[in-house]
């Protein structure tokens, strides 16, 4: 798992406006047998089944080969993620290189296991879901900008801006590149401390 902080990310974006992408488009289910953890592989094979045909052909109409659209934020339909709960979803969307994923809903267990591996979920209202949308198809170069500190979602063609909800623990993990283990290590005089005090 690649450990980044996020702070501050400006990037173009890919659009991928499906409703209900569940975790077995994310990543199929015949890659949960890999013995591996390299995000790099499961990158490799996120929507595997629609970004290749069925004989290991680039499917050419996809978005993810589609030259046309480039950068690290995913913009999705509603409801991402649902399905079963397998992490291996977050990590093939941050084996891919996407440090965010915006849309109006996420599957609950996917969106905390997009947390987990560093990638931000970021929930935005339909509307501005549906303009982020409008402005990607008519100028793919545009630039969207989220904000972590703030919690700002920001459509730099049209200079809307929403803010996001993010749980205060997961946001300082992101800003800083902690993991839940590392957060312990770097509270651990704490924990002693307080240990010490309430036996």
């Amino acid at each position: 798992m690649m450990k980044q902080k996020f702070n501050i990310i400006k990037s173009t974006c890919i659009p991928l406006p499906l409703e209900n992408v569940d975790t077995d488009q994310i990543i199929p289910a015949r890659f949960l047998k890999a013995t591996t953890r390299d995000e790099k592989f499961f990158g490799e094979n996120l929507f595997r089944d629609w970004r290749y045909k069925e004989d290991g052909s680039l499917n050419e109409s996809f978005v993810l080969n589609d030259p046309t659209y480039t950068g690290c934020f995913l913009v999705a339909g509603k409801n991402f993620g649902s399905g079963s709960s397998r992490e291996h979803a977050a990590w093939a969307i941050a084996g891919y290189g996407f440090r965010a994923v915006i849309s109006s809903f996420f599957a609950d267990i996917h969106k905390n296991n997009e947390l987990n591996n560093f990638v931000l979920p970021v929930v935005v209202t339909e509307e501005f879901l549906k303009e982020l949308f409008d402005s990607i198809y008519e100028d793919p170069s545009m630039m969207v900008e989220v904000n972590l500190p703030e919690q700002t979602v920001t459509n730099c063609k049209t200079g809307r801006q929403e803010t996001f909800e993010i749980n205060g623990y997961k946001k300082h993990c992101l800003m800083n590149g902690l993991d839940d283990i590392d957060y312990l290590l770097e509270n651990q005089d704490k924990i002693v401390e307080w240990e010490k005090n309430n036996k």
